[in-house]
Formats: C-alpha cells, sequence, structure tokens
C-alpha cells in the first residue's frame, strides 16, 4: 500500500462514533482516565479504558472504583470490563451504562496469568461456549454498542478465533480487536497481522488490528495484510501520547499534532505528571507515574543518574527535575 494512500474512515468505525480509524488499546496500570486525556488532546479515533472486573466494580471494591472513575460519558471512549461470570458482567454493563458509558468493551485477550488462572481474559479463548454465554449477557444487559477484544488463539494449535468471531457478530458484537499473537506468545515475537485475515473475512462487523503498531509504516502494513478497518494502538503510545494523531495524519485522517518539544514538552510532562498525582494521590499517584516519567526520559535520552534522581524523588520534587532531563541544554544546571 503506497504511504501516500488514505485510508477511508470506514462508515461501520463512524457509526460507532470513531473519528479516524487509529484507536489507543486498553493497557491495564497505563490507560488510566489522566493518561487517555493526554492522548485525546492530540487526536484519536477512539480511547479505551484500562481493563475492570466486573464483578469487583459492582461489589464497589475502593481499588477497582478508582480505576472505575473511567470518564466513561466523554465522547470516544470505550469502557473494558473483565470477567467469568455472566450475571456479573452483565451488572456490570448496567452498571457503566447507568454512567453515560458510550461502549462496552470485553476482554477476552489479556494473556496475563493472574487473570486466565480465573478464567477470564484470554482463558475464554478455551471455551467458545461460555465466551458466548458471556458475550450474550453483557448485550442483552444494555441498549449500548458491544465490542470484544481478543487475540489469534489460545496457542498455535488453536487459532480458531473466526470461529469465536462469527458467533460473538450473531450475538450482537459491534466491532472486534485482534491482537495478532496467541494468548501463549503473550507479547513474544511479532504480530503476525496476516492471521488476522481470516477473521476479517469471517465477519461484517469492522475489526482493528493490534500488536506492534508503532507508526504509521506499521499501521499501513497491518492494514493490508489483514484487510482490517483500522488499528489499535498499545505500547506505540508510550510516552508518546500524539502517536496516534500521527498515524491518523499519515493514513488521511485530521491534521499533524503539534508535537511538543523544549519547554512545551517539559509543559506537558509536568501536566501529565500532575493529573496522575491529583487522580491517585502523591503516593500511589508517584508510582504510577514513574514508568510513564520513564518512557518520556527514553525518548530524550536522560543520563542514567538524573534518571534514577527522578525516579527516586518525593512527588514534590520531580517537576523541578524535569526540564533537566527533557532538554540538553539545561542538564548542567540539575
Amino acid at each position: 500500500m503506497p504511504e501516500n494512500t488514505a485510508i477511508p474512515l470506514d462508515p461501520r468505525l463512524a457509526a460507532l462514533g470513531l473519528t479516524s480509524p487509529v484507536a489507543l488499546a486498553p493497557m491495564a496500570g497505563i490507560t488510566d482516565l489522566p493518561t487517555r486525556q493526554v492522548v485525546q488532546s492530540f487526536g484519536a479515533g477512539l480511547v479505551v479504558s484500562e481493563m475492570v472486573a466486573s464483578r469487583e466494580m459492582v461489589e464497589a471494591k475502593p481499588s477497582v472504583r478508582d480505576r472505575a472513575e473511567l470518564g466513561a460519558d466523554v465522547t470516544g471512549t470505550a469502557v473494558q470490563i473483565a470477567g467469568r461470570d455472566a450475571y456479573w458482567m452483565g451488572e456490570a454493563a448496567k452498571l457503566l451504562a447507568g454512567q453515560g458509558a458510550r461502549i462496552i468493551d470485553i476482554n477476552m485477550g489479556c494473556p496475563a496469568k493472574k487473570v486466565t488462572g480465573g478464567l477470564s481474559g484470554s482463558a475464554l479463548l478455551r471455551d467458545h461456549d461460555h465466551a458466548l454465554r458471556l458475550i450474550e449477557a453483557v448485550v442483552g444487559a444494555v441498549d449500548l454498542p458491544v465490542t470484544l477484544k481478543t487475540r489469534l488463539g489460545w496457542d498455535d494449535h488453536s487459532r480458531d478465533t473466526a470461529d469465536l468471531a462469527r458467533r460473538a457478530e450473531a450475538a450482537g458484537i459491534r466491532m472486534l480487536t485482534i491482537h495478532g499473537r496467541t494468548r501463549c506468545q503473550f507479547y513474544k515475537g511479532a504480530a503476525d497481522w496476516g492471521a488476522i485475515a481470516p477473521i476479517v473475512r469471517a465477519v461484517d462487523i469492522p475489526v482493528l488490528a493490534n500488536g506492534d503498531i508503532t507508526d504509521a509504516a506499521a499501521a499501513r502494513c497491518a492494514i493490508a495484510q489483514s484487510g482490517a478497518a483500522g488499528v489499535m494502538v498499545g505500547r506505540g503510545a508510550q510516552g508518546r501520547p500524539w502517536a496516534l494523531a500521527q498515524i491518523a495524519q499519515a493514513l488521511g485522517h485530521g491534521a499533524a499534532p503539534d508535537v511538543p518539544t523544549g519547554s512545551g514538552l517539559v509543559h506537558l510532562v509536568t501536566e501529565h505528571y500532575a493529573a496522575l498525582i491529583d487522580f491517585y494521590g502523591a503516593i500511589l499517584g508517584g508510582r504510577v507515574a514513574r514508568k510513564h516519567l520513564g518512557w518520556y526520559m527514553d525518548a530524550a535520552a536522560t543520563p542514567p543518574d538524573l534518571r534514577r534522581r527522578i525516579l527516586t524523588a518525593n512527588a514534590t520534587d520531580v517537576p523541578a527535575l524535569l526540564p533537566a532531563a527533557l532538554i540538553p541544554a539545561t542538564r548542567c544546571a540539575a
């Protein structure tokens, strides 16, 4: 696919409220409300919340409720839920609908052992009948679009997600996102975008390709190999909240984002850091922010000693150190 060829916005995506064929993936411990707001400030076709456990959310466990300050009613936001019990999945969907959710996404792709060990996430790829019961419970509980994110299969011997996709569509799923790896691959090796193609051909609903989408070239390649209607970006946006807007612009959607440098970058990172501290509190917010600061400093080639100093500093001391970390010319003053 020529690099200057525009990728039209699929009408099926537009009907779901997407403004471009580039979405932000749900990432546990990363795509919280403050981070999604930063990404949306540059532009994103859709952003998806980090996964929320359905039963714990309904039972109002504080840690889950914190995550459930989801901005569910914000335009262009989907809320992702996970679980193994149809009752709790349906109840969580109802709760989110009451909070003004626009789209509910079902997680059947998380490969983490603590999730699959609880028969949730990608463990459901081993039991399509049960997966369908969960899908039917969520779709039947709300008058909202329900989408599904999953993988190619449990392992290389059971790449049978096309069957699940057909059944999910029949049950009312409106969009699929397929990560181009099996559960047993976790994040090893390269995403197999070509293996998504049989799933795309099996359904009439739109499919987003996910996995290793780091830039416009990767997005074009993933779409060409899979036939997907768009892409979902995960790790490619870490420390680069403007990446989705850059990819979308290269695909023919929107203007090129104003990528911050120098003092502009310092301002962005300071505001992101402050939002995390405000959202979580100084202690937890400081811990959560470390990964984001680390990604920003990776791109800025921050010296190791200064990096360590920032990542171990008190929350109140971090902002004053950011100029030296992010602008090479100021480092001698740090």
